[in-house]
């Protein structure tokens, strides 16, 4: 099984340095995709987001979380990038999705995510999987324990302390139904804390899976085959709803918002087996894992409550997720939005290849959100 090179490297040479005092500064580091610190800029020709004769592209300060990896007082930042324009760039979802939030501020809505990834070597091989074959097949591995059942638990338990110091609203964390698939829960979040505390949870993983030499993915179907695939199955729910039950149906403009590729990824997941439903059907069902809305059995019979919105691939944008959610549910909102074009322009069918991997909208790291297929580099700065 390959690892990183530099998961070899002695750790403890690390710690001599920072282990040193750091005076009165305070360490920054930027993780771009709004508060009290100054607006940056990067070089947005390196990312693929702007032309090389004007580059620079903005960081603004969104979020800010403590950072497990530099201690306190150093600090995580999320940012929104801006174009030379002082415009949002195209793949800046938060900015739109916070005027949306702001504007159903009254209807208290609250998210919850599960977000499932797998590990992975270096070379691609999932986490712990035989170098030329295959491991049993599933069933014992969900909520498994044991070292034949559990892939990798130093590394989600690392990540999940890491989260707990970031004062991450993680709830939860389980193996999956595949080997080397896992699952951790953030919310419940108001408005667009949920996609900031999402996107630096993923960062934070992708950090802590660096230290010990391995990948994470969060392909939405990451090994074909007779193997489950990994969503981000999203919980939703109004003030209203939580004292009344009430659902609303845009299929075709949900299925294009929950994946970076417009539902392309997302139809090598949503086949109708290994618990999903049909990509281009809507079902809804009381405690019905392969529906395309679950409603929870005590919210079928306490008539209130949230329901769970299964459609969201691994590497959606829980910043448009969360904003199509508040849409479709908000009347007032669904009066205004623009109108979506349906699927029958797309080549949906699961069947057909689709060389896609890693496509989550990635963070770079000084966090803001690109469209690249990694993530990028880092950047520090002291205040």
């Amino acid at each position: 099984m390959a690892i990183s090179a530099s998961s070899h490297l002695n750790k403890g040479i690390k710690q001599v340095y920072m282990a040193l005092p750091q005076g009165e500064k305070v360490q920054a580091m930027y993780i771009w995709i709004d508060k009290e610190l100054p607006e940056w800029n990067f070089d947005g020709s390196s990312t693929f987001q702007s032309e090389g004769p004007n580059s620079d592209r903005y960081l603004v300060p969104a979020a800010m979380f403590r950072d497990p990896f530099h201690k306190d007082p150093n600090k995580l930042v999320f940012c929104e990038v801006f174009k030379y324009n002082q415009k949002p760039a195209e793949t800046n979802l938060r900015h739109t999705c916070k005027r949306i939030m702001d504007m159903v501020s009254n209807q208290r809505p609250w998210f919850g995510v599960e977000q499932e990834y797998t590990l992975m070597a270096t070379d691609g091989h999932p986490f712990g999987w035989p170098s030329n074959g295959f491991p049993g097949p599933q069933g014992p591995y969900y909520c498994g324990v044991g070292a034949n059942k559990a892939y990798g638990r130093d590394i989600v338990e690392a990540h999940y302390w890491a989260c707990l110091y970031a004062s991450i609203k993680i709830g939860g964390m389980n193996t999956e139904v595949m080997p080397a698939q896992w699952e951790f829960q953030i919310g419940p979040c108001e408005g667009t804390d949920m996609g900031d505390h999402l996107w630096v949870a993923r960062f934070i993983l992708h950090r802590v899976c660096e230290d010990f030499g391995v990948i994470t993915t969060f392909d939405p179907k990451p090994i074909p085959g007779n193997w489950n695939g990994a969503g981000c199955h999203t919980k939703f729910s109004t003030k209203a709803m939580r004292e009344k039950n009430g659902l609303n149906k845009r299929h075709q403009y949900h299925i294009r918002t929950y994946n970076p590729t417009g539902g392309l990824d997302n139809a090598r997941r949503l086949t109708g087996f290994h618990e999903t439903s049909i990509i281009n059907d809507f079902s809804a069902g009381v405690a019905n894992r392969g529906a395309s809305i679950r409603i929870p059995r005590t919210v079928g019979q306490e008539k209130k409550g949230y329901f769970e919105d299964c459609h969201p691939s691994a590497n959606c944008d829980p910043f448009a997720v969360t904003e199509a959610l508040i849409c479709t549910s908000s009347e007032r909102n669904r009066q205004q939005a623009l109108p979506v074009q349906g699927l029958s322009g797309l080549d949906l069918q699961p069947s057909k290849p689709l060389l896609i991997l890693h496509l989550t909208p990635p963070l770079n790291v000084i966090i803001a959100i690109t469209q690249r297929v990694e993530y990028q580099g880092s950047c520090c700065f002291f205040f």
